[in-house]
């Protein structure tokens, strides 16, 4: 199946004690934090174009631009929702908003590359070789 704009990829998911801005330490409040605000929303978008990708291709995410509107309590459900808009090439680029049972809490762009997994990670080792020499 092609990776084509329209694609939709959903994750729900609960607020957890240790997804709060006080245990990331991005912040003191014991709420859902923004690094894990971002995670879930990577997440929304590689669950979008997973069925899709050919064997031995992944994606990775390059490029993300967010914005958190609103605090969510531990214990709360969170729904994030990708949508692909765009691809050019190796280059798909996605539509994201997340909102907790009571309000629209997060929304951004973000873009992800396709990528062959064993020349990756192949790139991968010999970086790891460079430092290790």
């Amino acid at each position: 199946m092609p990776i084509e704009p329209g694609l939709v990829g959903e994750i729900i998911h609960v607020v957890t004690e240790s997804d709060t801005a006080a245990t990331y330490a991005s912040g003191l409040v014991p709420t859902l934090s923004t690094p894990h605000l971002v995670a879930l929303m990577e997440n929304a978008a590689r669950e979008a174009i997973q069925a899709h990708l050919a064997e031995g291709q992944s994606g990775v995410g390059t490029w993300i631009e967010m914005r958190h509107l609103a605090p969510t309590p531990v214990g709360m459900e969170v729904r994030v929702r990708a949508e692909l808009v765009e691809v050019q090439g190796r280059r798909l680029r996605f539509h994201i908003e997340a909102w907790d049972a009571v309000e629209k809490i997060g929304d951004g762009d973000h873009e992800r590359f396709l990528i062959d997994w064993e020349r990756f990670m192949r790139r991968v080792e010999e970086k790891q070789g460079k430092v290790q020499a």
